[in-house]
Formats: C-alpha cells, structure tokens, sequence
C-alpha cells in the first residue's frame, strides 16, 4: 500500500526539520512525499532538495492559499491512500504510517484518523491541548464533532467521489471539506486510538480575534451547507475544545 504525503508549505524552513525527521522515520516501506510550495524565500527549497524524503516530489509555485495548494498536492499525488502532513506538524512515532496501512487492509474501511496533541512551540514536550477524538458515529456531527483533520488518512477514491478542498473558504475549508465526506457517499472510517500527530500551537485559525470571528462564521457556513445543525452546533463545536486543554494523554 502506497501512501502519499501530501505536505503544503511557505516560508516553513524553521520546522521543517522535525517534520521531515518524523517522515523520514516512518517503518512503512511505501511512502510518497508531495511537496506543494507556495514559492518560499526563506531557504525552504533549498533544504528541501537537500534534506527532503528520498521519494519526494517538490513544485514551487504561486497558489491563492493553503487549500488550493492543498489540492494542488491530492491531484499529483500517486498513492493508494493520501493524507496531510504541514511544516508545523509531525507524526508521534515511526510506526505512524504502518499503522494506517495495516487498518486500511480492510477494504470495508475508507479511512482513518487518531488523536491530536498541540504542543508549545519552544518545548514539544509541553501538551497545550490534547484531543481525545473517539470512535466516530454520523449522530456526533451535529454536536460540532470531527476527526482531527492532521490525522486524517483517505483513500483517493474518496477525494474522487466527494471532491477536494474548497477555495473559498480562508480557514475552515477542511471542516467543509470533512463535513462533505461525512455527510455523502457513506464514507465508512476507522478510529485509531492514539496520538497520530503533534501540532505546533499558533495556527492560521487562533492568530487573531478577527481570524477567530472569520473562522466561526465559515464554520456556521459549512455547518448549515451540508445539514448537520445550526447555531447550536458551532456552539457545541467551541465548546468541546474547553475540556481537551485538561485531559491527560493516556
């Protein structure tokens, strides 16, 4: 089994590093590692095409945001299975990505996801937040459930019957996009009931207060455009996150 990673970036030259060390030590055999750079300044090609995974396949070029590069990286990617791996993430342990393959074996499942911790940036020993996900069950949805989206691996038939990311979405885009894959098709997925990644705390979505209003009104948006609820679900969906900054990793 094939698996792409797909890993969209600009200027992300200073966390590069871990990201590539934890792909690069990954036990799965068959990995593809798709770089879509938004045509960076800060000397990320250069150590890309220095240091980057053996399988890598690196274009650099203007996109208009993270989604349509994100896209740009599912439509070349060659895999059996695809998921998204950014500058600021990494996986938890090497055996990440054997794992996925071996639960994807059964052709009943479509995907897989696990859990999330956001990690401090100066110390990624320090867990900020650790998110829990659970088995996943459609009736979740409505009270703002969703598979943490770095954790995130699907078939690429999947992409091809749901479609990929929309662009005009700014920052909730894979919440659209995850809500659309729930909601038709009857993706079947599996939970994997551990760390997946560990995220840098500081993302595009908590910058500022008025990212955080822009965030909720596109997350409403997708909320009402694929059925799941209403004011109540982004609500519900806010408020799930209070409890993961005390939960103990297990």
């Amino acid at each position: 089994m094939k698996i792409s990673i797909v890993t969209a970036v600009m200027n992300g030259r200073a966390t590069l590093p871990r990201m590539l060390d934890s792909l690069l030590g990954q036990s799965q055999p068959d990995v593809e590692h798709v770089v879509q750079d938004g045509g960076s300044t800060d000397g990320t090609l250069a150590y890309l095409q220095e240091a980057g995974h053996p399988n890598m396949a690196l274009v650099s070029e203007p996109d208009g945001g993270i989604y349509e590069a994100i896209n740009a990286g599912i439509r070349r990617a060659t895999g059996d299975v695809i998921g998204l791996l950014h500058a600021d993430d990494h996986l938890a342990s090497p055996d990440i990505l054997a794992k996925v393959a071996e639960t994807l074996q059964d052709p009943a499942i479509d995907g897989v996801y696990g859990d999330l911790q956001y990690v401090a940036r100066d110390d990624e020993t320090r867990v900020i937040r650790h998110w829990r996900a659970g088995p996943y069950a459609r009736a979740k949805l409505k009270a703002g459930w969703m598979p943490p989206h770095p954790t995130l691996y699907l078939r690429r038939e999947v992409f091809d019957r749901a479609g990929l990311y929309d662009t005009s979405y700014r920052i909730s885009g894979d919440y659209d996009a995850m809500l659309r894959i729930l909601t038709t098709g009857g993706v079947r997925l599996a939970y994997i009931p551990r760390v997946i990644v560990r995220m840098k705390i500081g993302g595009v979505s908590n910058r500022s207060f008025a990212h955080m209003i822009r965030k909720s009104r596109e997350d409403y948006r997708a909320i009402r455009r694929h059925n799941v609820g209403g004011i109540g679900t982004l609500v519900a969906k806010n408020l799930s996150k209070l409890p993961q900054f005390g939960m103990r990793p297990r």
